[in-house]
């Protein structure tokens, strides 16, 4: 799991008191977050989508219940790992609200990213 909130870990710098912690999902592929996904935790986040990019079968869970808020570069950062993917898709299971809005914005039929709502 990924704590972002302790300063410095492998994943870089952390400033402004900002907690993210990411980690595998248990009985399926995919990983569980818990936090914010902003500017200070955007490194952690960008390198748990590479490793769920890197595991990738057909389906892929991304579950955000516990997460608060969403920036448009996170969100940014999860709509290109569903388009570099090599099939398949990524569920996104109950998203803070800005999520599919930012999709449906920036990304409207964006097929490989499934929202299920909170």
């Amino acid at each position: 799991m990924v704590d972002a909130s302790r300063g410095v870990d492998r994943f870089g710098p952390v400033h402004g008191g900002a907690v993210l912690e990411v980690g595998p999902l248990s009985g399926r592929p995919g990983i569980r977050a818990r936090g914010e996904i902003n500017e200070a935790t955007r490194s952690p986040w960008e390198e748990a989508l590479a490793g769920l990019a890197r595991q990738h079968g057909d389906v892929s869970y991304v579950e955000l219940s516990e997460v608060g808020f969403v920036d448009v570069a996170g969100v940014t950062a999860l709509a290109v790992t569903a388009l570099a993917l090599r099939g398949g898709r990524v569920v996104v299971e109950h998203p803070p609200p800005q999520v599919p809005r930012v999709l449906g914005l920036f990304w409207p039929g964006l097929s490989r990213i499934e929202v299920a709502s909170r």
